[in-house]
């Protein structure tokens, strides 16, 4: 599989994202899709419809990829943009633009139907521009071949896909809307529920046409109701173009032949491509249809191409073949999701996009925020208002007249001399604080005479009641008032000491200065209205200070908040050598956690413009201090630490100190426990920060459970409470961090085979290379983490890492045998510590043969001989560690199934591999064989895949006399009939008796009939009496072996005695009394005829199979002379087994040994008598 670099991202949809990319090692540059699984049937279809397509006027396909978490298209890559995005720059294309434009569309379109394809949503953002504006079809997610049933095809894709994972599936109701593609497109006759045809492509192409003339699609409507009962019912207006041009007679002309709602009378292709308005564009030679080709056949010369009949629509775009439409695997190669790779810069760049969510912007309001004080409800008496009490919708229906008359009114009011005008006053500001929070009403009163009445009545209220109010009904989010904040202002600066009031004006200034800064930053008004003078944000400063009220301390925490999350000069204001330790003293010392937060997000969003805000905090309080905040068991506060560290560590502030303290990266790996999944995400991103810096705190990582974390968080979730867009943000920041891990995996092996092959048969190591050493051997852990997980493993193994991997097994050869002395440069420990840690991680790559098959080569060649080696350490522990790790190796090599694809020659054509084997192991057994357990049994399961795969190592085994110790090794475990050791030596065994070669009479003198026969008796009574599941399979495929054995030995000897009697027939010499001795020693195998008769009836067929040919040879080469075989218990056996196997076969089998039994027994009989 080859990687891809990915460059910026081009395109964003709900569950994919679009990138520019390159495919490694050539300067193809390519569009690659990254899809979510669940869009599996779109993609799945798209490729099935276009991977044979080759045109000028359609999107290439590449191919595709499936990863652990996305399907990836690989796809022609088209800088121009789409069709829609053009529409939108220009609002109105000329008909030239549109006439080019459309002839490359027709193109695309008649293309594919000649292919009998219907493109089924032709819409302008599914028509993509290249570079030199050639317009080109792509998206086939809907599309489908004539006739078929797309709902069928999805379904099965569907089924295919969740197969195990039933949570996941579609319903099948849910197929039909989810295939229907745009409605604003569609045509009329599918808009009723009938199929899509040519003619409804058709329609949708004048849609597109109308589009790129008038800027609108000729039906629209925010209503899906009534959307379509226009499509249906409803003629399209005229379209205008360019200042209001109408468009030609031809055009026109196309446009009612294309949109004509009965699709009988729409145009059809003969008279779209003959019509006027191209301007024999597709005369001539007709090259429209000498373009056409066959898919599949890549014609490069398009006027070469033939049609084809949509009747004989290619094979693979059949719904019945879906076995061609598999993406390759990750798992095949470079593994996962990192064949996509990110350019550095990229990874810095997507990293400073992550820093800041949605999540760490919202916005809540400062007036009536519940969290800061508990409203004061707002009364008046209807009865003393003196005018009619309209409510809020009342007032914002009126007309202007009536609307004017009303504020009118109010004014003359507000500006009553009576002495019992405050008390109306107040009652009538009362009704306005009601009223304004209506947002038209408001809107209405700033621009009328009322607004200035009452900035005038703020300035002359005679009391705190009046002026309270008023703040009340001024203080509108909607307000845009230099006046009103410079009032607000010195209201506060000149009663800062009167809390109650600083309460009520608070607010208010807030709201205005966070309105002006959401105008400025839509531009939706000049900006000399928006300056807020310098003297605001002085109060707000000194409001912050210590000795204020809590009250007071949240509202203007919550100020800042919200004014610096817009990016705007406004910020500007805040940005102080003291506001960071002003928030920060208000986070340490408020005993109210909402506070607590409005602090720190404060703090985080002023951050977000000045990262040496935050920087104050640390020099002023110290590192120590801040990093133990993390700790806190708020989810915000972490939220907003974790941000305003990545903060700075993307800036570049304190990134040493940072990257290089161990106590703060402990803190915020332990912080992935965290219930937040928000808290999560930011704590990888701040962790890949520091591993891009500091390499070397990838340890700490590992030791501290990053892979648990990883893993934890790598595995599918189910929906739950908390916003899709928070997990799939959580995949994004995990993704950049596991790709980061399995890039620098490379390098750290790279480090430690430097280190080692610095000091490579040195008996004093330098003290500069015993500090190199003591700095890399420790990494040898992050290997074995990575190796060991589930999420890295398929990713990090690759045919290089395990070359290297065997590279180091030969440093550490080297090291046992004290050619290099590692011991006096780091010591016995470490030195220990890189051999286990080293021989573990292999073991966990054994734990998987699907990585050891597929990375067979270097297995064989790289890794197994420095094992070997190995074997022969003094050290017991690295001895036993070896050999194990060898023998499960070559076990699992020789049994996979990938031995069976003309691989089986690896081993036995690796020279050093075997001969490392023939002259240092097998000289080493007879004493192997006699250490204490377990080293016996790997050392026999290593011979037993060896004598498989390689019939001449058999020859080996008798050369190093090594046969007495086999059954030796039957006694010493004789206790334990089922054990390890045991099954190994009767899989020895077998492949001894199998090979035809092999020196039987060598086995025979050693005690082959006794042992066998032993071995047998004893696990033929555990299989027939064991109730324990585990041991009866056991016992059972143990018996089988014995059975093969047993069977081996019997056509031995038949095939010695019949070669004697042919040459006896023929005249010949023949060794009669070698045959006679033969069968002597094997009589005493006839001592098994009751038992294997017990056997017969076996539920087993391959027992029932093996037992009955035994029986079978031993009644021809012996007879029965024991009048035990014909009791009644065999008898019944024999009724038992006739009744059970049925087959003909197997019946003249039985019916044959019984007959010679029952002969054998009479004669036995009468031979009595006599």
């Amino acid at each position: 599989m080859e990687n891809y670099i990915l460059y910026e991202e081009v395109g964003k949809g709900s569950k994919s994202v679009v990138y520019k990319g390159r495919r490694k090692g050539t300067i193809n540059f390519v569009s690659i899709i990254c899809s979510d699984k669940s869009k599996r049937a779109e993609i799945t279809n798209w490729v099935r419809l276009t991977h044979h397509i080759k045109h000028k006027n359609i999107v290439t396909f590449y191919e595709w990829y499936e990863t652990s978490n996305h399907l990836w298209l690989v796809i022609e890559l088209c800088t121009g943009g789409s069709l829609e995005t053009v529409i939108a720059q220009d609002e109105h294309l000329p008909e030239e633009t549109i006439r080019e434009f459309g002839v490359d569309i027709i193109s695309g379109l008649h293309y594919i139907h000649e292919l009998g394809v219907l493109f089924c949503d032709l819409t302008p953002r599914k028509i993509l521009l290249d570079g030199p504006g050639t317009l080109k079809l792509s998206n086939f997610s809907f599309s489908k071949c004539k006739g078929e049933n797309l709902e069928e095809f999805f379904a099965m894709v569907g089924s295919e896909e969740n197969i195990g994972d039933a949570g996941d599936l579609t319903p099948r109701r849910n197929l039909k809307n989810r295939i229907k593609g745009s409605p604003v497109y569609a045509a009329p006759e599918v808009i009723r529920g009938e199929d899509f045809t040519v003619s409804s492509d058709f329609w949708s192409l004048g849609c597109v046409f109308y589009e790129m003339f008038a800027g609108r699609p000729p039906f629209f409507s925010e209503s899906f109701s009534e959307l379509t009962e226009m499509i249906v019912n409803k003629d399209f207006l005229p379209p205008q173009g360019m200042s209001l041009a109408k468009p030609s007679s031809e055009f026109q002309s196309l446009l009612n032949g294309l949109l004509q709602k009965d699709p009988l009378k729409r145009i059809t292709w003969p008279e779209l491509l003959r019509h006027s308005f191209w301007k024999d564009a597709f005369s001539g030679s007709y090259e429209l249809d000498q373009t056409i080709g066959i898919p599949g056949e890549g014609v490069e010369d398009h006027t070469k191409e033939q049609p084809q009949s949509p009747d004989n629509t290619h094979k693979s775009f059949r719904i019945d073949n879906p076995d061609g439409l598999r993406p390759k695997s990750g798992l095949c190669g470079e593994a996962n999701e990192s064949i996509f790779l990110l350019s550095h810069q990229d990874i810095e760049k997507k990293i400073k996009s992550l820093i800041f969510t949605d999540s760490d912007l919202i916005v809540s309001p400062i007036i009536d925020n519940p969290k800061i004080f508990k409203p004061t409800p707002v009364r008046f008496d209807v009865k003393t208002l003196g005018f009619p009490a309209h409510s809020g919708e009342k007032l914002a229906s009126l007309k202007e007249p009536d609307w004017n008359d009303f504020m009118t009114q109010l004014c003359s009011l507000l500006d009553s001399p009576e002495k019992t005008a405050p008390r109306a006053k107040l009652n009538l500001i009362s009704y306005l604080c009601t009223v304004s929070a209506h947002k038209e009403v408001a809107t209405r009163m700033i621009n009328s005479q009322i607004f200035s009445a009452l900035i005038q009545q703020l300035r002359g209220a005679p009391n705190w009641d009046i002026l309270m109010m008023l703040f009340s009904v001024n203080l509108c989010k909607h307000l845009i008032s230099l006046q009103a904040i410079t009032l607000l202002t010195e209201l506060i600066r000149d009663n800062f000491r009167n809390s109650k009031l600083k309460q009520c004006f608070l607010p208010s200034l807030g709201e205005l200065m966070y309105t002006i800064a959401v105008q400025e930053e839509k531009k939706d008004h000049p900006r000399e209205i928006w300056t807020v003078p310098l003297a605001a944000y002085t109060v707000l400063m000194r409001c912050l200070r210590e000795g204020e009220e809590p009250i007071i301390h949240h509202v203007t925490a919550k100020i800042i908040e919200n004014v610096c999350t817009t990016i705007t000069s406004h910020v500007q204001g805040f940005i102080t050598g003291e506001i960071g330790p002003a928030l920060w003293y208000l986070f340490t010392h408020s005993t109210v956690d909402s506070l607590r937060i409005t602090a720190i997000s404060a703090l985080c969003r002023i951050t977000h413009h000045a990262p040496t805000t935050f920087q104050s905090v640390i020099e002023k309080v110290g590192l120590v201090s801040v990093i133990n905040a993390l700790v806190t068991g708020i989810a915000k506060v972490q939220q907003y630490m974790l941000t305003m560290f990545a903060t700075m560590l993307s800036s570049g502030i304190h990134l040493q100190r940072l990257t290089q303290e161990k106590d703060f990266v402990t803190k915020i790996v332990r912080l992935l426990e965290s219930h937040s999944t928000a808290t999560r995400a930011k704590a990888f991103l701040v962790i890949l920060q520091v591993l891009i810096n500091n390499k070397e705190m990838l340890l700490l990582c590992c030791q501290s459970r990053l892979v648990m974390y990883i893993e934890r968080d790598s595995r599918k979730t189910t929906p739950g409470k908390e916003q899709q867009s928070i997990s799939e943000y959580l995949s994004v920041c995990l993704e950049l961090l596991i790709h980061h891990i399995v890039q620098e995996l490379p390098g750290i092996l790279g480090d430690i085979l430097k280190a080692l092959s610095n000091v490579s048969g040195r008996k004093h190591p330098s003290t500069f290379q015993a500090k190199q050493l003591k700095m890399c051997l420790p990494n040898m852990a992050i290997i074995l983490h990575l190796v060991t997980s589930q999420v890295f493993r398929s990713q990090v193994i690759t045919e290089k890492f395990l070359y290297n991997f065997g590279t180091l097994l030969n440093q550490i050869k080297s090291v046992d045998t004290g050619e290099t002395n590692l011991e006096g440069a780091v010591g016995q420990a470490a030195s220990d510590e890189l051999i286990r840690t080293a021989l573990s991680a292999f073991e966990a790559v054994t734990q998987h043969p699907v990585l050891l098959t597929l990375h067979h080569s270097p297995v064989v060649d790289a890794i197994l001989p420095p094992l070997v080696s190995l074997v022969s350490s003094q050290n017991v522990e690295w001895r036993l560690f070896s050999l194990r790790l060898l023998a499960e190796t070559t076990s699992l090599l020789v049994n996979h199934e990938v031995v069976a694809d003309g691989r089986k020659e690896g081993l036995q054509s690796n020279s050093t591999f075997m001969s490392l084997v023939r002259n240092i192991l097998l000289p080493q057994y007879d004493k192997i064989l006699l250490e204490p357990d377990p080293v016996p049994v790997y050392a026999l399961k290593l011979l037993v895949p060896l004598t498989e795969y390689s019939p001449a190592f058999i020859r080996d085994i008798e050369d190093s006399n090594l046969v007495s110790y086999l059954f030796q090794m039957i006694l010493t475990h004789q206790d334990n009939v089922l054990g390890n050791a045991i099954q190994n030596v009767i899989s020895l065994l077998n492949n001894l008796v199998l090979h035809k070669g092999t020196n039987m009479k060598l086995l025979y003198e050693q005690g082959l009939v006794h042992h066998v026969s032993n071995l047998i008796v004893e696990t033929s009574a555990l299989y027939l009496e064991v109730d324990d599941k585990i041991r009866l399979k056991t016992a059972n495929a143990q018996l089988l072996q014995l059975l093969d054995i047993l069977h081996c030995m019997l056509k031995y000897t038949s095939g010695v005695v019949r070669l004697v009697i042919q040459a006896q027939k023929n005249g010949q010499e023949a060794d009669a009394q070698a045959a006679e001795d033969l069968l002597l020693v094997n009589r005493p195998l006839t001592d098994l005829i009751s038992l294997l008769i017990q056997l017969l009836p076996s539920e087993d067929l391959e027992i029932f199979e093996n037992t009955s040919q035994c029986l079978s040879l031993m009644a021809q080469l012996y007879g029965v002379d024991s009048q035990d075989s014909m009791t009644t218990d065999n008898m019944e056996s024999f009724a038992q087994v006739l009744l059970m196997r049925r087959e003909p076969k197997h019946q003249k089998l039985l019916l044959r040994v019984i007959k010679r039994l029952v002969f054998q027994n009479e004669h036995l009989m009468v031979g009595s008598k006599k």
